[in-house]
């Protein structure tokens, strides 16, 4: 069987290796006979588990302390009423920019517990780009960024700066770049995207911010309750934990997130020089705005893109087809990508031209 290339926005592509160990350990995790999938949380098994999971993103991300790391349920969706239930109080306002789908989610869900300023939009031009100019007002008790977005194909180049702490939606760019987290509140990631498969979400949090919150919430929706309880207020997700862990010893038996950071933006060097030297392809967002994770381009004849994508399906392309919002195709190149499948797409672009120019 010829090799299949996944370059779907999520669930996305695994490391070889994290799924074979993922394999091992449904039948027999660490030689005990049972699979990982029937012991018991509080076996000291699973706590080590836990423990290394927690381990390997401080390090990672070099975070320094005063951080607790979680692993909770929900995905980011659940987050963006998590993060205004438990960080914003009653007539206080929050900051938000919004550069996409998720991040107009977030900012519906947050007025539903506090005020909101949506400090800047590229809505109107269909989030073709990041906002630059804007005004975080100083008196915010946090200031929420979508860094990568993965419909539209954008993604922040660097972090802007902040009179107030940053809370950042991170879900598809974690771990393809390293990341100063002390110069953030709050940092959320799904995890089916860079970093394992869904069903676990990665919160990143400050000590001094949990548990502050003036608003009564039910103990599932309270930091404090899953910072008490080792991310262990109720029964994890044992096999999406265990997968993370092994997606970060992959990234960093790659060489940690810098050199994720230098394979991310050679593969993403080679698609768009190719969306852009390619006549039948043009990509979708500003060239400075562009994402390194979620690739967005069409067609110029887009009578042809039914059977590009035809070509790219039989070929072992799959996932290829563009968000029914921007249309085209979209090319998800998350860590686990490799450069071959980079240019295999490539090349399937150049032969479609040549029969189709």
């Amino acid at each position: 069987m010829n090799k299949v290339y996944n370059f779907s926005a999520g669930p996305a592509i695994l490391p070889r290796e994290a799924m074979e160990a993922g394999s091992r350990a449904c039948l027999d995790f660490n030689g005990m006979g049972l699979s990982l999938l029937e012991i018991s949380h509080r076996s000291k098994e699973f706590e080590a588990v836990m423990n290394d999971a927690r381990a390997i993103v401080k390090e990672l991300f070099s975070i320094p302390s005063g951080y607790q790391v979680l692993f909770l349920q929900g995905g980011a969706s659940l987050q963006f009423a998590m993060v205004p239930m438990n960080l914003l109080d009653e007539g206080e306002t929050a900051a938000y920019l919004d550069t996409g789908m998720w991040a107009n989610k977030a900012i519906k869900d947050a007025k539903l517990y506090g005020n909101v300023k949506v400090v800047a939009s590229s809505k109107e031009q269909n989030y073709t780009f990041i906002p630059k100019q804007y005004e975080i007002p100083a008196d915010a008790k946090y200031f929420h960024v979508t860094s990568n977005n993965t419909i539209f194909g954008t993604q922040l180049q660097e972090f802007p700066a902040s009179p107030v702490p940053l809370v950042a939606d991170m879900s598809s760019d974690i771990f393809s770049r390293p990341v100063d987290v002390s110069k953030f509140g709050l940092i959320y990631a799904g995890a089916q995207k860079n970093m394992g498969v869904a069903g676990t979400t990665l919160v990143i949090i400050r000590e001094d911010w949990i548990g502050k919150g003036k608003r009564k919430l039910p103990a599932m929706l309270d930091y404090k309750s899953h910072a008490e309880g080792d991310s262990m207020y109720n029964t994890p997700p044992v096999f999406a934990v265990y997968l993370a862990l092994e997606t970060l010893k992959w990234v960093k038996a790659q060489g940690g997130v810098g050199k994720m950071k230098e394979r991310n933006e050679e593969k993403a060097r080679r698609l768009y020089a190719e969306i852009d030297n390619n006549p039948l392809f043009k990509g979708t967002c500003v060239p400075e705005d562009r994402s390194r994770m979620n690739i967005t381009f069409v067609m110029q004849k887009p009578e042809l893109e039914g059977a590009f994508l035809k070509e790219a399906e039989a070929a072992g392309l799959s996932g290829l087809k563009g968000h029914r919002s921007v249309g085209g195709f979209r090319a998800s190149v998350y860590n686990a990508m490799g450069l071959d499948g980079i240019d295999a797409l490539v090349g399937l672009m150049k032969d479609f031209a040549k029969r189709n120019g």
